[in-house]
């Protein structure tokens, strides 16, 4: 019988079986952690390819991949086999280890340890360096790509007659290869000597020989190749002179050689270059000399040669022959520089004209005439009134608008164009009912229609003239797909087209549902790509869920900057993408730039820096996507589209000249179309980028100078004014407007800012750049430069003027009654017969009201100033001159006719419910809402009523029916405006 107790046969069996379960788990866990990590880096990858497939660009996919893969290989594998070589050729060339001193006997137990694992430890530390080396030089595949394609610039720098394109694209790839080159070296140098010293080859310690032949020769060629690509990179140096930047108290971050750069540092490069080159080869000659004697010599001989030659001789040029006399000495470098920098920014074709500042002309009539041709002048602020497109157009929680609106043109009825303020109605998670998974990603998807409004107009009540309303969205814009499934505020991801129905919009009868047709985003009936989405975006849901069936489709990468950087990543992408209805279609349009920093004698910028200004303080996502990139050269050479509805993402060739673009079209060829594309639908809403304007404002700060002499003195610098219609402290944005310049026979759309002398508040200029894309004067930079020997009163001036005058500083404080606020509008400057014409207009948040109104418009021109209701009586005020008696359409209101029993019998209900919620507001013990709520919604049926019977008394008038409408509905929103006014401060009317 077995001893169940004491008989260790009986433990070692029930041991042994827990340990082999134990065994096993591990192994199978660690098999699937494998299978995990595995899955999470494919998931990535597979996801990323059916993205550019979804969206046509998979050839950018590919390409970058290749590219990256074949880098990484070439480049990883040679750095494996440079190291490893050099460690196996200093093993093979080890001493015998017969008579081993006592260094050697103590380094005995480490050859022992690693004997057995020799080929291991090699392949192991091969790889590593060759895996390290091989993602590095991947990180550079934008270089390899740019070099491999360059194209020519067909224009040579000054100083060495080479095409900028070298300076561009050959240079930079150059330098990577000596920099791969040096850590090539120093790693096998280090493998080397350290293999030397494990197997004696190197004695630190013991006495006698202290390298053996064999070994002097080996880390003598090492250090020859190392002398020798330092010989190398004197010479690249040379050149590299043309694209360095150095401190000069001319400017920051200048650009290219200087006196003691071409008289200095370039000969000492070639004189270092031809040492090094000596040196390396005495390095060389060990081989058959076998002592460290001269090489030692020549290194030496080199090191000093760069204290004395490199460093010391160009300080004592630059301290006695420059400094005694330097604008003599730096003025033709300073010219190069002035001329490379214009070129590199597109400010070379500039136009400067002298501007007197002040008006000469004695016909107030006139002068009051001459400034509706002057300029459209913009009354609604885009930065201004999103709040008030919110509180009057949003119509749901679940929509929102941009926090800034953008500026447009598009055509009134009698075909003219006029600057539009619009904004699309983008989906809002914030607002949805209930925030969960299915509502969130299934349900509400999109967002619905654009609404704009007249930007040189405002109604009786200061709200928006609207041209584009309601829900669906109708106007003067026609028909066009109003659903939003890419915008600005889409941050997340959706799945549509599925068994789950999505909100469409609402109207009266409640909630409209749709199902996405689309042929966008990645379908998700197959279980791979689930499995992955579910993976890639952290959700197990995507995995199983029903709500995704046959036809799920999932978007995601939504916003029109992501899509458009994604599909074209060697792109720099404008800071505002900005909405157009384009064949009846919304399209979103992106500016996108082309740029290098090696561009010769072109002083560099920081994008993120000088792109600055109060609007990008406070709004982040119009801030320029690479911040802190250092540029020297900059081209707005594609625009770009995406649909708002498909996301469909198409590339146009813009600037037709630009090496860069041609270049990287080389690249991925197919991805950019060709100008000629552009349809002129299209063509009507391009326009001149802000960010590239800004850049080309802040390098004309200083380079409107032409004149070397002048540039030096530093007394013509600019600066640009920061804002003052906010606290900020930051830059002044620029503004788009409608507008004239004295050269100009009508107004074009136009972007333009304003300069001060440096350190001072007085007008030193005015820039303007015509933004009309089917312009011949397009991208025409125009700069009127005020006189010196006169101070005109510039921006910050003007503004403390506005708020010290003291009737205009009464009035404002009667706005400011109670708990509403000021805020001031763009500052706008307009040239007028020589004079400069300054429009604010003034918004009042008034009590409970949540959105500005416009309430005053300020103006002020040879120092009269005028704070009035409407633009047009501060303009009369200011010029002492009636203006144009005709009311502009949509400024006021006018009621419908009350011609009709129907009519008259509504307006008298719409008086009672407006009245009624008057008294809602006023009850002695607070407001009561639920009533006031009550009569807003009679105000709104009773004016309904007189809307539909005024439009049936048109008869067969389509276009008299629509105009109607349209004074109608301004009327309710006047009426509806005026009770929320009451609202806010307890008065009747506004």
């Amino acid at each position: 019988m077995p001893d169940r107790g004491g008989s260790p046969t009986g433990p070692r069996i029930r041991a042994g079986r827990p340990s082999r379960r134990v065994r096993t788990l591990l192994v199978t866990l660690g098999v699937l952690a494998v299978l995990g990590m595995a899955f999470t880096m494919f998931a990535g990858f597979w996801t990323d390819w059916l993205w550019y497939r979804s969206v046509h660009y998979s050839s950018v996919f590919t390409t970058t991949l290749w590219t990256k893969i074949g880098l990484f290989c070439v480049f990883g594998l040679l750095m494996a086999v440079a190291v490893g070589v050099n460690i196996w050729l200093a093993h093979r060339l080890r001493p015998p280890l017969s008579a081993m001193s006592m260094e050697q006997q103590s380094l005995d137990r480490y050859r022992m340890g690693i004997a057995p694992y020799k080929k291991w430890l090699l392949l192991a530390v091969t790889a590593l360096v060759g895996l390290i080396a091989g993602a590095s030089a991947a990180g550079q595949w934008r270089t390899w790509l740019m070099w491999v394609n360059g194209v020519p610039f067909h224009q040579k720098d000054p100083q060495f007659h080479l095409d900028v394109a070298f300076y561009a694209f050959d240079l930079p790839w150059y330098r990577f290869l000596l920099g791969f080159g040096f850590a090539a070296a120093v790693l096998s140098l280090i493998a080397a000597a350290l293999t030397h010293y494990l197997y004696g080859g190197l004695r630190v310690t013991s006495p006698g020989a202290r390298a053996t032949a064999a070994a002097t020769g080996h880390l003598s060629v090492l250090l020859g190749i190392f002398v020798a690509l330092k010989a190398v990179a004197y010479w690249l140096d040379r050149y590299g002179l043309a694209v360095k930047s150095s401190d000069f108290k001319a400017t920051d971050n200048w650009t290219g050689l200087r006196y003691v750069d071409a008289n200095a540092y370039l000969p000492a490069k070639t004189i270092l270059f031809c040492i090094a080159v000596i040196c390396a080869l005495l390095f060389f000659a060990t081989l058959w000399r076998r002592t460290w004697q001269l090489p030692v010599i020549g290194f030496g001989l080199m090191v000093l040669s760069a204290i004395l030659i490199g460093g010391l001789y160009p300080a004592i040029v630059q301290k006695f022959q420059v400094q005694p006399n330097e604008q003599a000495k730096e003025a033709p470098y300073v010219q190069k520089n002035l001329t490379a920098t214009r070129e590199a920014y597109g400010i070379d074709d500039t136009k400067v004209t002298e501007y007197p500042g002040k008006s000469t002309a004695t016909d107030k009539t006139k002068l009051r005439d001459d400034v509706n041709d002057a300029a459209g002048i913009r009354i609604m602020d885009p930065n201004i009134v999103s709040p008030t497109f919110q509180q009057l157009q949003q119509m749901k929680n679940y929509y929102g608008f941009p926090t800034n609106l953008d500026v447009d043109r598009y055509p009134t009825k009698d075909g003219k164009d006029q600057d539009t303020v619009l904004g699309l109605r983008e989906l809002n998670l914030d607002g949805v009912p209930k925030n969960n998974w299915i509502n969130d990603h299934f349900r509400y998807t999109h967002g619905y229609g654009v609404v704009a409004a007249k930007g040189t107009e405002a109604n009786a009540n200061g709200e928006p003239v609207f041209t584009e309303y309601d829900l669906p969205s109708k106007g003067d814009l026609g028909s066009y797909q109003q659903r939003i499934y890419y915008g600005e505020k889409t941050g997340t991801y959706s799945i549509v087209g599925g068994p789950q129905k999505e909100i469409d919009y609402s109207d009266d009868n409640g909630d409209k549902t749709t199902s996405y047709q689309g042929k966008s985003g990645v379908n998700l009936d197959n279980p791979v790509n689930r499995a992955a989405y579910a993976v890639a975006f952290n959700e197990p849901q995507i995995l199983y869920s029903g709500a995704i069936g046959k036809g799920s489709r999932i978007l995601y990468n939504r916003t029109p900057k992501e899509r458009v950087e994604a599909v074209a990543p060697w792109l720099t992408i404008d800071g505002d993408a900005y909405p157009a209805v384009v064949n009846h279609r919304i399209q979103w349009i992106v500016d996108a730039y082309t740029t290098t920093n090696g561009y010769p004698y072109a002083s560099r910028t920081t994008l993120g820096d000088t792109t600055a200004d109060s609007l990008t303080a406070t709004n982040n996502s119009r801030a320029v996507v690479a911040q802190q990139n250092q540029v020297n050269y900059i081209r707005n050479s594609v625009k770009a589209t995406v649909d708002a509805y498909t996301g469909d993402v198409k590339l146009y060739e813009w600037d037709t000249k630009d090496s860069v673009l041609k270049t990287w079209m080389k690249a991925f060829p197919g991805t950019v179309q060709p100008k000629s594309a552009i349809s002129s639908d299209l063509m009507a809403h391009l326009r001149y980028p802000q960010d590239l304007f800004k850049v080309q404002r802040e390098l004309l700060t200083r380079y409107h100078v032409t004149d070397a002499q002048t540039f030096l003195t530093g007394s013509g610098v600019w600066q640009v004014p920061d804002d003052p219609t906010n606290k900020s402290g930051n830059a002044v944005p620029p503004y788009y407007l409608s507008m004239k310049m004295p050269d100009q026979a009508e107004q074009a759309f136009s972007l333009s800012t304003t300069f001060t002398p440096n350190g001072r508040y007085n007008l030193a200029a005015f820039m303007s750049v015509d933004a009309e894309a089917g312009s011949s004067d397009y991208g025409k930079i125009r700069i009127l430069k005020l006189p010196t020997s006169t101070t005109v009163d510039g921006p910050k001036q003007i503004q403390s003027q506005f708020n010290s005058e003291q009737d205009i500083a009464a009035a404002i404080k009667l706005l400011k009654g109670g708990d509403s606020e000021v805020e001031y509008g763009n500052l706008l400057t307009v040239p007028l017969d020589g004079g400069l014409l300054y429009v604010e207009p003034v918004y009042v948040r008034g009590g409970g009201l949540k959105y500005p109104l416009l309430r005053k418009v300020l103006v002020t021109y040879e120092g009269k100033t005028a704070f009035e209701d409407t633009l047009g009586e501060a303009l009369d005020k200011v010029f002492g001159a009636q203006g144009p008696t005709t009311t502009p359409p949509g400024t006021t209101n006018p009621p419908p006719s009350s011609s009709s029993p129907t009519v008259r019998q509504a307006l008298d209900d719409a008086q009672k419910a407006f009245e009624a919620g008057q008294k809602a507001l006023q009850r002695p013990d607070g407001p009561d809402w639920s009533a006031y709520a009550a009569a807003q919604k009679d105000l709104q049926d009773a004016l309904k009523r007189a809307r539909d019977a005024q439009a049936a008394a048109g008869g067969g008038k389509n276009a008299d029916k629509s105009a109607d409408k349209s004074a109608d509905k301004n009327a309710g929103k006047s009426a509806g405006g005026a009770a929320d006014k009451a609202a806010g401060d307890g008065k009747s009317g506004s």
